[in-house]
């Protein structure tokens, strides 16, 4: 059953939960540092990318943490290669993870043109964007109540945006989860 973020049995669910801590060693992208200073630099980017993921998620029927995380690796992929000069789309094979990359691919795209209007060019590098990704997949990890159908990390992320920043309503049921006489 899909409970409404807002449901105060799920609320009451999560102030319970507890996650085993991150193993440093077997984060993903070890390669790649984040640090507090380049997330405060990098703020706007950040909420953006973080509002982005959120309304994407929210938008997809029947997203999960597990389809966020999918759509989150095949982006630091492609950014990774774009940083190499080569452009290649890797692309998650589930398809609500697709759909959430496809969203997430406009929302990026969106904070550049902004960010170009604004300023006259684009500070965002590729590699900036790979960062934030990071963070992001970590954030995911960390949050992950590890449950097939859970929604921990979007819970938190819009804990953090609240709604109205995140410009989407609870997620649309991809059926009804109550059998009914």
């Amino acid at each position: 059953m899909d409970c409404p973020f807002d449901c105060p049995f799920l609320q009451e669910a999560r102030k319970h939960e507890h996650s085993a801590p991150l193993n440093a060693d077997e984060l993903p992208n070890k390669d790649i540092r984040v640090t507090e200073e380049f997330l405060e630099e990098h703020e706007p980017l950040m909420v953006w990318a973080m509002s982005s993921l959120l309304a994407a998620a929210l938008d997809t029927p029947g997203a999960v943490d597990s389809d966020v995380r999918d759509a989150i690796e095949a982006l630091i992929r492609t950014q990774r290669t774009l940083q190499s000069g080569v452009y290649y789309e890797t692309r998650p094979e589930n398809a609500l993870a697709n759909h959430i990359f496809d969203k997430m691919q406009e929302g990026l795209a969106e904070f550049r043109k902004e960010e170009r209007e604004e300023t006259g060019i684009s500070r965002t590098r590729d590699g900036d964007v790979v960062i934030v990704l990071v963070f992001l997949q970590r954030l995911a990890l960390d949050r992950s109540n590890g449950r097939p159908r859970g929604r921990a990390f979007l819970d938190s992320l819009r804990g953090f945006l609240g709604d109205a920043a995140a410009g989407a309503a609870e997620p649309k049921p991809s059926s009804s989860p109550l059998i009914l006489p």
